[in-house]
């Protein structure tokens, strides 16, 4: 293995670790893995809900609220329909149990048995003949363009909540909630479909709460600057800024109707902080005839925040978290915007108790469904698994129990290992509606039942994974010639569709090349799961075969279709074609292991455990870090394994303090590589060992090179 540890500027760490008032060692690492601006920074290190995105950034979020409030009072029949997977499961539940607390009479649906993905023709006429008004579709519905129109045609509004990317013509949906919209001024594409969900969830929450649903509300500062007067204000719609104005006063020189405020104010409810200063500035500006009413909100705000009591907005700027990760200078204003925000999120009780239930899911949904660990998707992750370990959901905790994981620290890989592909499981075997019904049962009886059965299709998921593996594998090394080894492919009968997505998967991990798994479910149909590899986007594939799709969707690197089977030649002899004009990225052959930080020795105690929490979730897009200690010494050695001794345990000398260490698969380079005594460089990983109820910190070692002995180095 080679090992690269990237160059990177003192100068830069510094201004870094001041600005965002963090140790040199955190902002090295946050400079060596490009994270440098604010807005990108300050998800690195916040936890607090409070920098969540506002949900109405989302384009057709305050319409779906108020569609889906209309149906509440019409005492309208609700219908969720969601997807087989992790994301479509949890976003079922999500939702259906948020719409019961409201007093909705809904139902739900996912796909059975060999059903396609999406909503079908099928679910749409049932639900009409059943005098069903409204679908909301979760983590699908961008593509369903046929189906939605048959919804229109009987009569039924249809809400897509997605996160898949859209293709060019969209359906013709009552209104669509997807940050991937062209044009959507969300400014994060990369939710997953339950992530969205718990959007419209928060902003349904919101409206219930607030009276400030729907309502447009003003913010308004004054400051003096040389003979005149800068007057600031932003306009506010469901916590949104929507419109900001900034205007310059001579006082004595205009009339207020002469200026672009009064049109800006009129017909608003304007907030201030310290009326009386803000009054006294507009009779100088204006006079004393004129009078605009405004209310001053420093009071409240400061029973509800009293950190901020009695202070200036210049001196509350100095101490805000948010505004010091504003690329450019927060003004008064923008300082007054976050205080308001958080008044009323705080006022309102936004992130109680049935929020915390909620992100727990979204959790889930985020990491199952890969996406990348930045941005708001760390705080979702974050504050989810701290919420399971306070006080896991039902269903939720039911499988963390079985699984081992109850009453411990919990971290995304937990989750990415023990409990997404247990629930992904019962939608790989065609029962989905198993999992969505142990997240949404109350009794405990039931609940117990349900979680044995979907661990069951568990097992019998990995059994079934590993005898088609025995048919994909040869079957995608044979097809690599014919499709200019740039593509891998596997597709016939035998293939079961609830293992598609692992088996594309285990391509790319085996073949390096984008991957296609293809079952034949049927006498008409094939369904197939592609992933992608070395950089290749998915939708310029998809789309040069589009003709030929039933349906089609998905991200950038994973994605799916269905088609006709007598398309089927046809799609094999064009996948030729673009396999060949196909553009990979390179693939290395020897793994480059990318260095966060070189440590010194006296860095080496257990306290590094708190740094690489900090960085926590690991994921998509955000590796675990990996560090190098140079001339440590080998004290124990010893051989592990079931039936082989493959790999190797060590007990490492640091000075001051000794570490136990796991070297996976290094059995065969004791010895040989290093060995006892050994004076060695190393880099690793830094995790948490959990035996008999004991937690112990333990490196996870990813290379070692022998420097010496221990005798070489003293006589040195």
């Amino acid at each position: 293995m080679n090992w690269e540890k990237k160059e990177i500027s003192a100068d830069q760490v510094k201004d870094i670790a001041n600005r965002y008032g963090c140790d040199l060692l955190t902002a090295s690492i946050l400079v060596r893995r490009d994270i440098t601006s604010g807005e990108a920074v300050r998800y690195f290190l916040e936890s607090d809900v409070r920098h969540l995105r506002n949900p109405f950034l989302l384009s057709g979020m305050e319409d779906a609220v108020e569609r889906i409030l209309a149906a509440k009072e019409e005492g309208e029949r609700v219908l969720v329909f969601g997807d087989r997977d992790v994301d479509g499961i949890t976003s079922t539940s999500l939702l259906v149990r948020h719409l019961k607390q409201l007093g909705i009479d809904v139902r739900w649906q996912v796909p059975q048995g060999d059903d396609a993905y999406g909503l079908s023709v099928e679910a749409v006429q049932q639900f009409a003949a059943d005098y069903g008004t409204l679908i909301i579709t979760v983590d699908c519905g961008i593509s369903n363009i046929e189906e939605i129109r048959a919804a229109l045609d009987l009569g039924i509004d249809v809400i897509v909540v997605d996160h898949h990317n859209p293709q060019e013509v969209l359906p013709e949906a009552y209104v669509i909630i997807n940050p991937k919209l062209k044009n959507s001024p969300y400014p994060f594409r990369d939710l997953c479909g339950c992530g969205v969900t718990y959007k419209l969830v928060s902003a349904l929450r919101f409206a219930q709460k607030s009276e400030l649903f729907g309502q447009n509300i003003c913010l308004l500062t004054t400051r003096p600057t040389n003979d005149a007067f800068v007057v600031e204000a932003v306009q506010l719609r469901n916590l949104v800024e929507v419109g900001r104005l900034t205007e310059t006063i001579i006082p004595g020189m205009v009339h207020l109707e002469q200026t672009r405020l009064l049109p800006f104010l009129k017909d608003q409810q304007i907030f201030t902080w310290d009326g009386a200063l803000q009054k006294k500035a507009f009779a100088k500006m204006f006079g004393t005839a004129i009078e605009v009413y405004m209310l001053d909100i420093a009071p409240e705000i400061g029973k509800v925040l009293p950190a901020v009591a009695g202070k200036s907005l210049l001196r509350i700027k100095e101490l805000s978290r948010i505004a010091k990760y504003a690329e450019k200078s927060a003004t008064e204003l923008d300082v007054f915007i976050n205080l308001f925000v958080s008044f009323v999120q705080k006022k309102e009780a936004w992130y109680g108790e049935e929020d915390q239930q909620d992100l727990q899911l979204a959790a889930l949904g985020t990491i199952a469904d890969l996406m990348p660990l930045r941005d708001e998707n760390r705080i979702i992750v974050r504050s989810g698994l701290a919420a399971m370990e306070t006080k896991a959901r039902s269903g939720v905790s039911d499988l963390l129990f079985k699984q081992g994981l109850a009453g411990r620290h919990l971290n995304a890989t937990d989750l990415a290992w023990q409990l997404c592909p247990v629930i992904n499981a019962a939608g790989r075997m065609g029962k989905p509606d198993r999992a969505v019904r142990l997240l949404l049962e109350d009794d405990p009886v039931t609940r117990e039942a349900l979680a044995n059965e979907v661990l069951e299709m568990n097992e019998s998921r990995k059994k079934l994974g590993t005898d088609i593996w025995n048919i994909v594998e040869p079957m995608a090394q044979a097809s690599l010639e014919a499709y200019s080894n740039n593509l891998a492919i596997a597709f016939g009968p035998e293939i079961h569709r609830g293992v598609t997505g692992i088996m594309a998967s285990k391509m790319v991990n085996r073949f390096k090349v984008p991957s296609l798994v293809v079952a034949f479910n049927g006498e008409n149909t094939v369904t197939g799961s592609l992933r992608s590899s070395r950089g290749y986007d998915l939708r310029s594939l998809l789309e040069q075969c589009s003709d030929l799709f039933l349906d089609w969707g998905g991200h950038d690197f994973a994605a799916g279709f269905s088609m006709h089977k007598s398309n089927w030649e046809a799609f094999l002899e064009r996948l030729k074609l673009i396999a060949a004009a196909m553009e990979l990225g390179d693939s290395e052959d020897e793994e480059l292991i990318q260095i966060d930080a070189e440590l010194p020795l006296k860095y080496m105690t257990a306290d590094l455990l708190k740094l690489v929490d900090l960085f926590e979730p690991y994921g998509e897009d955000n590796n675990p870090l990996t560090f190098m200690a140079k001339k440590v010494k080998i004290i124990d050695i010893s051989l592990m394994g079931k039936n082989e001794a493959k790999h190797v345990k060590l007990t490492i000398d640091t000075g001051t303090y000794k570490w136990p260490a796991v070297y996976w698969q290094a059995a065969e380079k004791v010895k040989r590589e290093f060995d006892l005594n050994d004076m060695v460089d190393m880099v690793f990983r830094v995790n948490r060992n959990y035996f008999n109820g004991n937690e112990t910190p333990q490196l996870i070692i990813r290379d070692i090179k022998r420097t010496g002995t221990w005798e070489e180095e003293q006589a040195l």
